[in-house]
């Protein structure tokens, strides 16, 4: 209900505020199971990739939203909690596994699943290459997969700064189902993984007007730390 009450409150505002647009909202499906797959450019897209839908999302978040002390982590825990985000353990492994079955437990009851293959935020507002969970997933619930990419969030809020520029309309693309259905009963096949993931990646990448990149974020941002302590 939280859910609902916030995104009566909330996406007045946003509109009033920065004016954002969406396209394809009509390639979402109704009901039944969705995947959104989504790039991921800022901590905007939590607002603006979601609240255009008529259908609830439930994305899956780092567990660390949910661990804060004080005010602060009150308000993240209320916050995420609110926007429908389930907390996940990012550290790999089993905990990996788990993030996987959380994943089809929501699709199995019919729900919308927001997951951003990238793995975590774009450090420079490109592209970069998806894990193939989002692979995993697709096959295994055999859920459509709905390619969602956010648009000008990366310029209106990068990362690092707290708060919103305005005058930058941030947008949405919805784009059309992706099938996948010649690749079912393949799910432990990695290199069909690897197909799959990379062709949502191109839907992203081409929905999205982004450059891409043959790396994970993950590794990109350590390389971009890296660089930073050398030219100080």
């Amino acid at each position: 209900m939280f859910y609902w009450v916030l995104k009566a409150i909330l996406w007045p505002i946003l509109h009033f505020m920065f004016r954002p647009w969406a396209e394809g909202v009509d390639n979402v499906p109704k009901e039944g199971p969705v995947i959104l797959a989504g790039n991921h450019l800022s901590f905007a897209d939590h607002f603006f990739g979601a609240l255009p839908l008529p259908r609830k999302v439930i994305s899956l978040g780092k567990a660390e939203y949910f661990t804060g002390r004080g005010l602060k982590g009150m308000f993240s825990r209320l916050f995420f909690s609110g926007v429908g985000t389930v907390p996940i353990d990012r550290s790999g492994g089993k905990a990996s596994e788990a993030a996987l079955r959380t994943g089809l437990r929501i699709l199995k009851d019919e729900q919308v699943l927001g997951i951003y293959p990238e793995g975590t935020r774009s450090p420079d507002g490109r592209l970069y290459k998806g894990k193939t969970g989002v692979a995993r997933l697709a096959l295994e619930s055999r859920a459509p997969v709905i390619p969602w990419a956010m648009v000008n969030t990366f310029e209106m809020m990068p990362p690092g700064h707290p708060l919103p520029k305005l005058g930058i309309r941030p947008g949405v693309r919805y784009g059309k189902p992706l099938d996948f259905s010649r690749y079912y009963g393949m799910e432990n096949d990695r290199l069909v993984l690897r197909a799959v993931t990379d062709e949502i990646m191109y839907a992203l990448m081409e929905l999205g007007a982004q450059e891409y990149v043959d790396k994970y974020a993950t590794s990109a941002k350590v390389e971009m730390l890296r660089a930073a302590r050398e030219n100080s």
